[in-house]
């Protein structure tokens, strides 16, 4: 079982990316949860999202996971969030930053150790330039496609614009350059 944990804040589209994400794999034939857990979920309050990937029916509905990834899409949460919770020896971090990943390793003690595992993006500033707004979820999903191998990127870019299809043009061309940027530019 793949399991993936999102740190974000409400208005980010990370419940949505989630659940885009689900919907893609749910093309693959696999078995997929997509799931999140926030308070009074206010603008700008954190929260997390979550996915489960497998090919037999999932039965686990515990929000406690050993996450193969951990999707950062907003950089402060990197350093205020407990990013390293219930991580495996092997889990994969894809964080939201304009700093290189030394900087940023430098600045997160907990995730000295980790350099192979850490992987690096700026999401805002790819959503800003291609969307023209700071939702940064579809970076992240381009991100997390180069990182995790799940897809090739011609088959996600098609199966997301069958899931944005309900948008204007301009909104779903936006989404597809932003990922294929995130895939491309993340490190």
């Amino acid at each position: 079982m793949v399991e993936i944990r999102w740190h974000s804040r409400a208005g980010q589209g990370a419940v949505t990316g989630a659940k885009s994400l689900g919907d893609v794999v749910s093309t693959t034939g696999k078995e997929v949860q997509a799931f999140a857990l926030y308070g009074s979920a206010k603008r700008g309050a954190a929260l997390r999202a979550y996915n489960r990937i497998d090919d037999e029916p999932i039965l686990n509905h515990a929000k406690f996971m050993n996450p193969d990834f951990v999707l950062v899409i907003d950089p402060a949460l990197a350093f205020t969030d407990n990013i390293t919770e219930h991580e495996d020896s092997d889990t994969k971090y894809i964080i939201t930053t304009h700093l290189s990943k030394e900087e940023l390793i430098a600045g997160i003690p907990a995730l000295q150790g980790r350099e192979e595992r850490v992987f690096t993006v700026d999401c805002v500033q790819i959503s800003l330039d291609t969307i023209g707004r700071s939702i940064p979820n579809a970076p992240m999903l381009g991100a997390f496609v180069k990182i995790s191998g799940m897809f090739e990127l011609d088959y996600f870019l098609e199966n997301m614009k069958r899931v944005l299809s309900k948008f204007p043009q301009k909104i779903i061309d936006g989404n597809m350059v932003a990922v294929t940027r995130a895939y491309e530019e993340v490190k």
